[in-house]
């Protein structure tokens, strides 16, 4: 016999399942929306069906909130189909990973809210309608959970848990605010309402700083914007640091600051957590002499969003723009990351680009991968790539020659730059190039090799070409001041 309780727990419930798997029995219960409130009230389906003629006695149902009694008896091959109401607990947890329902104190660790959910590869639904059953006078009980399903035209039926979510979702439209030329900011935050929600009021806020907008009605599921606007005299007294702005909304006397995100792909489950509202406020402390760049999109980044932020005027380039005569209107022209191994016509392009640096433009190109490139022709000389870069985030960084331009104009650039800096240096450096170049930093991982392939320069004809593998993509979405005034010199470099 086993003699640990756990474990006979867990064999008998496994032999419960074997036997109901048997049977070809299956419940299914499900609703048409993906998302719930506390205390909504939505119609559900469930279906119960039976595949084999093994004799089994529905007898009743457990919803939530009620109970139906039954004594069905499906035959084989039989489908029994009832609808019902239920009303979401006011006690019903937000739908998150356990592991995420607290904001985690390093990039390493995480807070397991309750012992008892230890181990559990994702957190246990306890959102169940409850179905009795007999089997040979013997009863056994199926948890049935609250799900969502649609029919999707390429996929067909699409069944996913029911996610319970807060009354109200706040997001800053901008997770990074940057003080303008007089130390004021302009922050705007956008409310999602779950609910309809009448006279409630914002408060935008940071210590004793505070802005309430008050008296205004919530539609379900139309977003709202509300803006302020913090004056210098304000933001003075407060810090002379950069600091965080929070926020929260007055609904039911409850104040909520809950941020949904989303993680939605056809592979897996959509997947939800919160976190609180918050954009980080950075004092400027960065001079450019450009003022209007051009934007060639790679895999995806923030850092023209950034950069628009930072008070520059950001174009995205489409194919009709990538012309000699078009682009001469730019101070410099910024490449997304892997656009070399995202945009195939990268590899006409790129002779228009040279041609551009040599009549006098600025190209600065971000990281790209050896896989699937476009082109080998990264620049107007030879660059190989490699797999190699610096994970610490924290490794030092020597100048190799801190007298250069782009390390002294418009901004000196020091150790001090590198502070903070978020998951990673660089990535996929190049590992040989043209003695045309001129590499800047050297850097590597503890006990490994120095590296100097990760920002290389050279002037070509009357402009400037840069490559440079630095994460700016992940350092400046994240407010890092010290990369910003890096990449502000890189794209200034010409002027």
């Amino acid at each position: 016999s086993v003699e640990s309780k756990y474990w006979k727990t867990q064999k008998l419930e496994e032999l419960d399942k074997l036997i109901l798997h048997c049977t070809g029995f299956m419940a299914e219960l499900y609703t048409k929306q993906a998302e719930a409130t506390r205390g909504e009230t939505l119609n559900f389906t469930m279906r119960l069906i039976q595949r084999s003629d093994i004799p089994i006695r529905i007898n009743s149902i457990h919803w939530i909130n009620d109970d139906t009694t039954l004594y069905l008896k499906p035959g084989k091959d039989s489908l029994i189909t009832i609808e019902h109401k239920i009303r979401i607990p006011d006690s019903a947890t937000y739908t998150e990973p356990y592991w995420l329902k607290f904001a985690s104190r390093d990039n390493a660790h995480f807070e397991i809210p309750s012992l008892s959910v230890l181990g559990y590869p994702e957190t246990p639904n306890m959102l169940n309608a409850a179905i009795d059953i007999s089997i040979d006078g013997t009863h056994f009980t199926i948890k049935t959970p609250l799900s969502y399903k649609k029919l999707d035209p390429t996929h067909g039926d699409m069944i996913e848990p029911l996610r319970i979510v807060p009354d109200v979702s706040l997001e800053f439209t901008d997770g990074l605010i940057i003080t303008r030329k007089d130390g004021s900011i302009h922050a705007s935050l956008k409310i999602h309402p779950n609910k309809d929600i009448s006279n409630t009021s914002v408060v935008m806020y940071c210590l004793n700083m505070t802005h309430e907008i008050k008296g205004f009605n919530l539609k379900k599921g139309i977003d709202t914007i509300i803006e302020t606007s913090f004056s210098a005299k304000e933001i003075d007294l407060l810090t002379k640091d950069d600091f965080y702005l929070l926020a929260n909304i007055l609904v039911n006397e409850k104040l909520l600051d809950r941020y949904q995100h989303i993680i939605k792909y056809d592979h897996i489950p959509t997947l939800q957590y919160f976190s609180t509202a918050f954009a980080k406020v950075a004092h400027r402390n960065w001079e450019s002499k450009t003022k209007h760049i051009g934007y060639i999109p790679g895999a995806g980044d923030k850092v023209a969003e950034i950069l628009r932020i930072a008070g520059l005027q950001v174009d995205e380039l489409k194919e009709s723009d990538i012309s000699l005569e078009k682009l001469k209107k730019y101070d410099a022209i910024l490449t997304g990351v892997r656009v070399i191994n995202t945009e195939k016509r990268m590899a006409n392009w790129m002779h228009i680009l040279n041609q551009y640096v040599q009549n006098g433009g600025t190209l600065v190109m971000q990281y790209n991968t050896q896989q699937d490139m476009s082109t080998t022709e990264l620049g107007p000389y030879p660059i190989t790539l490699s797999g190699s870069r610096v994970t610490e985030e924290d490794a030092k960084v020597n100048l190799i020659n801190p007298k250069h331009k782009l390390l002294n104009y418009p901004n000196k650039i020091t150790d001090e730059d590198f502070n903070g800096w978020i998951q990673e240096r660089g990535l996929y450096f190049a590992s040989k190039w043209d003695e045309h170049y001129t590499p800047l930093f050297r850097m590597n991982d503890t006990g490994e090799q120095p590296l100097d392939g990760c920002t290389l320069y050279t002037q070509y004809g009357k402009g400037h070409y840069i490559y440079t593998t630095l994460s700016f993509f992940r350092q400046l979405p994240s407010g890092n001041k010290g990369a910003i005034r890096l990449l502000m010199n890189m794209l200034s470099v010409g002027k």
